[in-house]
C-alpha cells in the first residue's frame, strides 16, 4: 500500500485548488460589492416571510437568479434582468436556488404585485395556473364560516372558492407575501468603476 500517501496527498491538492478556485477567490472579488441604489433593506415582516419561504422548501423548485441572455432565455420569459452581485447584499443566506420546477423569483414582486393574487396562488395554484405542479400551502390559511374584522380575507377565483365558507390568511403568509413583494430588482445596475 505504497500509493496511499500519493492518494491521499493527490485529493487534498485536488480539493485545496477547488476551495481556492470556487469559494475563495470568487469571495473576495465581491465581498464588498455595495448595495445598487434602489436596493433597500429588508424589514422585519419581510424577514419573517423570508423565514417561511425558507420553512416551507420554496427555494428547492425556485431560483433567484435570472441569467444573462446569452446565457438561457430567462429575459424573454419576463423574469427580469441578469442578477449582479450586489443584488444580493442583502440576502443571508443566499436563496439562489438550483432546480428551476417552478419560474425565478427574483423579480416576482414586479411580475405580480398584488397580493390578493400571491395569497390565492398559495391557497391553491391551479386556480391560477391550471399546469402548475407547486403545491398548495392550506396550513398557511384558515376556512371559516365567518372573517373577524381584521383578518384578512383572500379573495379567490369561483371555482377554488370553499362553498358558504371564507379563507383566511394568517400572519406567516401574509409576511410570506411581503416578502415575495420585496423581491423587485427593477432598478438600473451599472458595473461598478474599476480600481
Amino acid at each position: 500500500m505504497e500509493n496511499e500517501p500519493k492518494l491521499v496527498t493527490g485529493a487534498m491538492v485536488t480539493f485545496s485548488i477547488a476551495v481556492v478556485a470556487l469559494v475563495l477567490i470568487p469571495y473576495f472579488q465581491i465581498r464588498d460589492v455595495p448595495a445598487p441604489e434602489g436596493l433597500k433593506p429588508y424589514t422585519s415582516a419581510e424577514l419573517r416571510g423570508r423565514e417561511v419561504y425558507i420553512a416551507n422548501g420554496c427555494v428547492y423548485c425556485h431560483t433567484q437568479q435570472p441569467r444573462d441572455p446569452s446565457f438561457g432565455p430567462d429575459a424573454k420569459r419576463g423574469w427580469g434582468r441578469a442578477a449582479v452581485a450586489g443584488d444580493y447584499v442583502y440576502d443571508r443566506p443566499h436563496l439562489l436556488g438550483s432546480m428551476r420546477t417552478g419560474p425565478d423569483l427574483f423579480n416576482i414582486g414586479v411580475r405580480q404585485p398584488s397580493a390578493d393574487w400571491q395569497l390565492g396562488h398559495l391557497f391553491q395554484p391551479r386556480g391560477y395556473v391550471k399546469e402548475s405542479t407547486m403545491p398548495s400551502f392550506p396550513f398557511l390559511f384558515e376556512v371559516k364560516d365567518k372573517a373577524d374584522k381584521d383578518e384578512v380575507v383572500v379573495h379567490l377565483p369561483p371555482d377554488v372558492q370553499p362553498q358558504g365558507k371564507v379563507v383566511v390568511a394568517k400572519p406567516e403568509v401574509l409576511d410570506l407575501v411581503k416578502y415575495l413583494q420585496a423581491l423587485k430588482r427593477n432598478y438600473p445596475v451599472l458595473p461598478p468603476e474599476p480600481k
